[in-house]
């Protein structure tokens, strides 16, 4: 079933949820259409397009923000798909300090990076192998925390995404 980019009604992303919990939140006037992506819900009396992001029509309060899971896909959702060596499309995760010398798997010495500068760096420190990371990588907070849970993005999500990445550095 397709999913449903859900936003505050100050257009920041909150979540993604099922087209169906989209199709009752627009039937309860809870929320408006902002994008529809051409298919529908048919009954014996109605027809309600699915939408692909719908906007809430009443503010709701997002006190925390929690820190967010490292995995593969939010590593590369950090980085935006790019080796953080080079500048090309990423494929691999690259411990900055390599686990063999005392790095940690954690969110401060991971970054995106392609098979070839991660082969070129294999176990050595970023200095020796003759690369620097574009930026230091960390821990995402705040919203940009959001956009690291959506899973895939569809196209359409792109521009109520720039939010989180205006204000994840």
């Amino acid at each position: 079933m397709n999913r449903v980019l859900l936003l505050n009604a100050t257009f920041e992303p909150l979540c993604a949820v099922s087209a169906r919990r989209a199709v009752v939140l627009l039937l309860k006037g809870k929320a408006e259409v902002l994008e529809s992506d051409g298919y529908a819900f048919h009954s014996e009396r109605l027809t309600i397009p699915i939408p692909s992001v719908i906007r809430l029509s009443y503010f709701v309060k997002v006190p925390y923000y929690g820190r967010a899971n490292l995995s593969r896909r939010a590593v590369f959702a950090r980085d935006s798909w790019t080796c953080q060596y080079c500048g090309g499309p990423a494929e691999t995760v690259d411990h900055v300090v390599p686990r063999s010398r005392g790095g940690g798997h954690a969110w401060e010495n991971v970054v995106a990076a392609c098979r070839k500068c991660n082969g070129r760096k294999r176990d050595k420190l970023p200095v020796e192998a003759g690369l620097k990371p574009f930026r230091k990588p960390g821990v995402p907070r705040g919203p940009a925390t959001v956009s690291l849970e959506l899973g895939p993005l569809r196209p359409e999500w792109e521009r109520y995404l720039e939010y989180c990445r205006q204000h994840a550095d």
